[in-house]
């Protein structure tokens, strides 16, 4: 029975994170609310500075290169077909949103949990055979913070490198330069050469299809829609996506080339490597989890992310947290009193938090949502593209941090959750394969507030409330200590404070 129980309750949970596939912001072409003309001095991530990765110098408007430029863009424009401009609109000016999104989509197609063979045994996705059986990746959270990590922040030092130039160069772009080039986005005096646009392409393209390689046709035809939309918009000629797009794949390739010695390779080890950390932490504290699961996996979800290299913390050791109360401890009573109480009283205002912020299988998990969020903001505070860039390379900077320390916890630790200590205990949410202390839900999401605050401070009460509603959904859930949300809200705190602190000395405040 308790077997046929887990198995509904997986299920159900399944079903109920349908509805968190995600969908594209309706937006259309707007005014920035800045064009941070000096945005090509800020700090990078990944290289030097913005005049790091060099490209050519530019033709003049007046020479006789670019003039054969305008009319080639004319003949382009006098052929484009109704759905060629209607792509125009769906990318807008500020394609940093719409990458964000398609890797949201991609996460979501891939957050599935690999399945066991016929004979019962398990075979892990391989990333030297992608497409399995079975396919690579599992993009689980940890997975997907990482992918989000690594995609903004190539397009954050991308666009960096192009706004150098763009006000080095300064050269017009063509609806400018010729009145007879009509222009299909809001008009700002951006120079043209090179293309933000095409950096993000670029950029987006590479780092996506090292991180969902079965997806590389797919992205390769939006690459060129949007490459595409970028000229039929008026907005460039082609030398300008030329050069933004040599910054787009040499940013990308340094970007690989930073998460190819990263560790996560390593992260999801062996079952002796995850006994191993089992029996460490019981020799330590007394305690460990036991995987409950049915059917049972051999070993919990990437045990060693908690040694992949973090972007702004020094080192995993300053933001772990303390240890969890002992089994039997007063603390520890009052915790089984109080997970009993919610167990007793599952309200439907319980429930709805519980549900909504589950993030599970077939989702774009935590770290997607905080995404979402930002990209909302992003366009309601009418954000240029390099502004864009900076909010989602910090975001997800804190964000694969706060996850990282939080596996380091969770593997350390090795904390048993509430369904394996309570007799007779009942969740609402599958239990996660991996063990409880701390909240990944909670230090995603904590992390993720604190950077939104900082960058949008009018937001802060709001996203704050969601990061604390988000902790407390896992405890609502039943598969959570209130001490893993409480002390996971502290560590993504903890943790975030870190990238705040670069991200004030990177020049753009």
């Amino acid at each position: 029975m308790k077997k046929l129980l887990i198995l509904l309750l997986l299920a159900g949970i399944f079903y109920s994170c349908i509805r968190d596939l995600p969908t594209e912001l309706q937006f259309e072409s707007y005014a920035f609310s800045s064009l941070d003309e000096h945005g090509g001095t800020w700090k990078p991530v990944l290289v030097q500075s913005g005049s790091t990765i060099e490209i050519p110098t530019p033709s003049p408007v007046g020479s006789g290169e670019y003039q054969v430029e305008l009319e080639e863009l004319k003949q382009l424009l006098a052929q484009a077909s109704q759905q060629e401009r209607a792509s125009v609109q769906r990318w807008t000016n500020n394609p940093v949103v719409r990458w964000n999104e398609i890797a949201l989509e991609l996460i979501a197609k891939y957050n599935l949990i690999p399945g066991p063979n016929a004979d019962g045994t398990y075979t892990l996705p391989n990333p030297a055979n992608p497409a399995g059986p079975p396919a690579f990746p599992f993009a689980h959270p940890p997975y997907a913070s990482r992918a989000l990590a690594y995609l903004s922040v190539a397009q954050f030092d991308g666009l960096i490198t192009a706004w150098h130039y763009k006000f080095t160069f300064d050269r017009a772009a063509p609806y400018q330069v010729d009145s007879s080039i009509s222009h299909e986005w809001v008009s700002h005096p951006i120079p043209s050469y090179p293309s933000d646009g095409a950096v993000v392409a670029a950029a987006s393209v590479a780092v996506l299809k090292a991180m969902f390689p079965l997806e590389a046709d797919y992205l390769e035809n939006l690459e060129k829609d949007h490459l595409q939309a970028l000229m039929l918009s008026g907005s460039h000629v082609e030398s300008d996506l030329d050069a933004g797009v040599i910054i787009g794949k040499e940013i990308a390739a340094i970007a690989l080339q930073r998460a190819g010695s990263d560790g996560m390779k390593n992260a999801q080890a062996p079952k002796s490597v995850s006994d191993s950390l089992a029996n460490a932490a019981f020799e330590r504290f007394g305690w460990k989890w036991e995987n409950l699961e049915v059917p049972q996996r051999p070993v919990g979800l990437t045990p060693l992310f908690g040694q992949v290299t973090m972007w702004n913390v020094p080192n995993v050791e300053v933001t772990r947290p303390p240890v969890p109360p002992a089994p039997g401890s007063p603390e520890y009573l009052e915790d089984v009193r109080l997970l009993k109480e919610y167990e007793a009283n599952r309200t439907v205002e319980r429930r709805r938090i519980a549900n909504f912020w589950q993030d599970g299988l077939g989702t774009y998990t935590p770290p997607g949502h905080w995404n979402e969020f930002a990209n909302r903001f992003i366009v309601k505070y009418r954000l240029n593209t390099l502004k864009s860039a900076r909010t989602l390379a910090y975001l997800n900077m804190a964000i694969m941090d706060a996850g990282i320390s939080c596996w380091d916890a969770k593997y350390y630790y090795y904390y048993p959750r509430p369904i394996q200590m309570i007799d007779g205990f009942e969740t609402i949410a599958g239990t996660p394969n991996f063990p409880a202390y701390t909240s990944g839900h909670s230090a995603f999401s904590a992390a993720g507030a604190e950077v939104l605050a900082y960058l949008f401070p009018q937001e802060a009460n709001q996203v704050r409330g969601w990061a604390k509603e988000a902790a407390q959904s896992r405890v609502y859930g039943g598969i959570h200590w209130t001490f893993d949300a409480d002390v996971g809200t502290t560590q993504g705190i903890q943790v975030a404070q870190y990238t705040i602190d670069q991200a004030k000395s990177d020049g753009a405040d």
